[in-house]
C-alpha cells in the first residue's frame, strides 16, 4: 500500500519519496481518515482533547522517524516533512500536539541532552509512553524571550546530589496540561545563562492550568504553568544546554515543521474551496467555470506549491547539515504568510458557508491564526533574514 500524492501537491513533491516512505504516508493517511477525521470537528469544538487517539498515533512508529537509533536509522526529513503534512491536511490540531512532542520536547532532550538522558527518556517518548511539552514562552516574554527570560533557575547543593530551584511563569504551553514531562528553559541566577530541564507533571511547585477560549488550535492544550520552589533535581538538567543558542538549535528544526503544517494546512483548505467550487452553483452553472473564481483558486495553488517547495528544499538541507537559522526563518515566515493568503481565499470561493463549520474551511481558517504567530512572528523570522542577507542587525 503507496499513497498518491495529495490532490494540492499539483508538482507532484511527493513521487520524490521512496516505496517505503510512501507506505509510511500511506499508513498514517489511513489513520487519520479513519480514526481523526470523524472526531476532529467535536472535539475542537468542544476545545477538548481526544486522548483515546494517542495508541492509534503510538501505534504508527512515527514518533521515532527523525531520530537516529530509537527506530533504526534517522528517517529523511523530506519523509518527517511529508508525515506532518498529511496530518495538517487532517487536523492542524493535531499535528500541533505531535510536533510539540515529537519536535520541541524530544527535540530539546536529543539536542541538547546528554547520552545517558536521551536513552532515558526518548525511547519511551518515541512510543508515546511519555507525552512532552516545551515551556519556553513566558506571559511578559514572546518574541524577546531571549534576553528577557524572568522564569529562573538556583542551584542548591554541588555535586551529584544537587538540586535547581525553579521560580517563574510559562504561557502557550501545548500539551501542558497532560504531559508527563515538560521541558523548561531558565535562566539561572549565578551567570544569566539559559538552561533546560526536564520537570514531570507530579513534580512538587509545578501547577497548570489550561487556557481557554482560544480561536484557533482549540484541540490543543494549551496551558498557563507555575512554577514556585519547583525542585530539579541535577540529573533532570539538559547537560547539553549552556545558552539560548542551545535552545535555538530546537527552534530551528522545528520552524520547517511549521513549514510542512502550514502548507498542509493551506493544501487542505484548497481541495475543500476546489471542492464546493465544483458543486455549488450560481446562476444555473458552478461558480468553477467563474473567472473570479478560478484566479482565486489557481493562486492559492501557486501559494502551496511555492510553500511545498521550499519546505522540501529547507528539509534536503537539513539533511546535508546547510541549514541554518536564516534557511527556517524564510520557510516559516513565507509559508504561513501564504498559508494566510490561502486559507482566506478558501473561505472567500466558499462564500457565507465559510464561516459554518460543518463546510469545513472554516476550521482551517481559524487555525491559520495561530500557526501564522507561534514560532516566531512574521516580523522577527523577517529580521532573522534581514540580518543574514544584509549583515546588518535590525532588531532594537
Amino acid at each position: 500500500m503507496t499513497a498518491d500524492p495529495l490532490p494540492g501537491d499539483f508538482f507532484r513533491f511527493a513521487d520524490a519519496l521512496t516505496d517505503d516512505e510512501r507506505a509510511v504516508v500511506a499508513k498514517v493517511r489511513e489513520f487519520l481518515a479513519k480514526e481523526v477525521a470523524p472526531v476532529a470537528l467535536e472535539h475542537w469544538t468542544k476545545a477538548e482533547f481526544p486522548h483515546h487517539l494517542i495508541p492509534g498515533f503510538a501505534a504508527l512508529d512515527i514518533a521515532a522517524l527523525p531520530y537516529e537509533g530509537l527506530d533504526g536509522p534517522a528517517a529523511r526529513r523530506r519523509l518527517v516533512g511529508f508525515v506532518s503534512m498529511e496530518i495538517a491536511h487532517t487536523d492542524p490540531s493535531m499535528n500541533s500536539f505531535f510536533g510539540i512532542h515529537n519536535g520541541l520536547a524530544m527535540g530539546s532532550i536529543d539536542l541538547c541532552g546528554s547520552a545517558e538522558q536521551r536513552e532515558r527518556w526518548l525511547p519511551a517518548m518515541a512510543r508515546m509512553e511519555k507525552i512532552g511539552a516545551f515551556g519556553l514562552t513566558e506571559p511578559h516574554g514572546g518574541s524577546d524571550v531571549a534576553r528577557g527570560l524572568e522564569t529562573t533557575a538556583r542551584r542548591s547543593g554541588s555535586g551529584p546530589d544537587a538540586e535547581w530551584v525553579i521560580d517563574g511563569e510559562k504561557r502557550w504551553i501545548g500539551n501542558g496540561t497532560f504531559a508527563d514531562l515538560v521541558v523548561v528553559w531558565a535562566r539561572d541566577v549565578a551567570d544569566d545563562s539559559v538552561k533546560g530541564f526536564v520537570v514531570h507533571q507530579d513534580n512538587p511547585g509545578m501547577t497548570t492550568t489550561k487556557m481557554e477560549n482560544k480561536i484557533a488550535l482549540r484541540t490543543v492544550q494549551n496551558a498557563d504553568i507555575v512554577l514556585r520552589g519547583c525542585r530539579v533535581p541535577e540529573e533532570d538538567r539538559l547537560q547539553g544546554a549552556h545558552s539560548f543558542a542551545d535552545t535555538n538549535k530546537v527552534l530551528r528544526r522545528t520552524r520547517g515543521g511549521v513549514a510542512w503544517g502550514s502548507t498542509g494546512t493551506m493544501m487542505a483548505a484548497y481541495e475543500l474551496a476546489l471542492a464546493y467550487a465544483q458543486e455549488r452553483e450560481q446562476f444555473g452553472r458552478p461558480i468553477a467555470g467563474f473567472q473570479l473564481v478560478q484566479d482565486l483558486l489557481v493562486r492559492m495553488l501557486g501559494n502551496i506549491t511555492a510553500s511545498l517547495g521550499m519546505a522540501v528544499r529547507l528539509a534536503e538541507m537539513q539533511e546535508a547539515g546547510e541549514a541554518r537559522d536564516e534557511h527556517a526563518a524564510l520557510a516559516k515566515e513565507f509559508c504561513t504568510s501564504k498559508m494566510r493568503e490561502t486559507v482566506a481565499a478558501a473561505r472567500e470561493v466558499v462564500g457565507g458557508n465559510g464561516i459554518v463549520l460543518d463546510y469545513g474551511v472554516g476550521k482551517f481558517f481559524a487555525d491559520a491564526e495561530a500557526l501564522y504567530s507561534f514560532e516566531g512572528t512574521k516580523q522577527i523570522n523577517t529580521l532573522v533574514v534581514g540580518r543574514a542577507i544584509t549583515g546588518q542587525s535590525a532588531f532594537v
